[in-house]
């Protein structure tokens, strides 16, 4: 295990640190980034420092590795997480929306979510969609959809 001795924190990173853990209102997750970066500073190796806030050892090398890479920030804050992509392109959401918009089949006084999603296969806008993620489409536009 790499010992966190030669990981070097700045000393207004050290006052930093030091403030955040005293503000009160701060995230668990970056509260742990906070205290990795205090004890490294102190001294203490990476193993020690997993003993002693009860987490893995990958997460404190991480933590201090993003700090020597990219400052206390970089260690401190999240990245954004994108989320998985989109199964269905924007024409075919628009050509959704625009279905339900158009006029309730013949018998029925207005579409509902399952009517969508069969009439969706139908026309072939798309393969399989399920009445969920109709209302997952509809719902981002706001529309009253039932």
């Amino acid at each position: 295990m790499a010992k966190a001795k030669g990981l070097k924190i700045k000393l207004k990173d050290q006052k930093r640190l030091r403030k955040i853990t005293k503000s009160g209102t701060i995230k668990a997750r970056k509260l742990n980034r906070t205290r990795i970066l205090l004890l490294a500073s102190d001294g203490k190796s990476q193993y020690e420092i997993a003993d002693t806030l009860k987490m893995s050892r990958t997460t404190v090398n991480e933590i201090c590795q993003r700090y020597e890479q990219g400052g206390l920030d970089n260690a401190l804050n999240e990245k954004p997480r994108p989320g998985a992509p989109s199964i269905f392109s924007g024409k075919q959401k628009v050509k959704i929306t625009a279905l339900a918009c158009s006029k309730a089949p013949e018998g029925k006084s207005q579409w509902s979510l399952r009517l969508l999603s069969d009439k969706a296969v139908e026309l072939k806008i798309v393969d399989d969609i399920s009445h969920m993620e109709i209302s997952r489409i509809l719902k981002k536009t706001k529309l009253n959809h039932t």
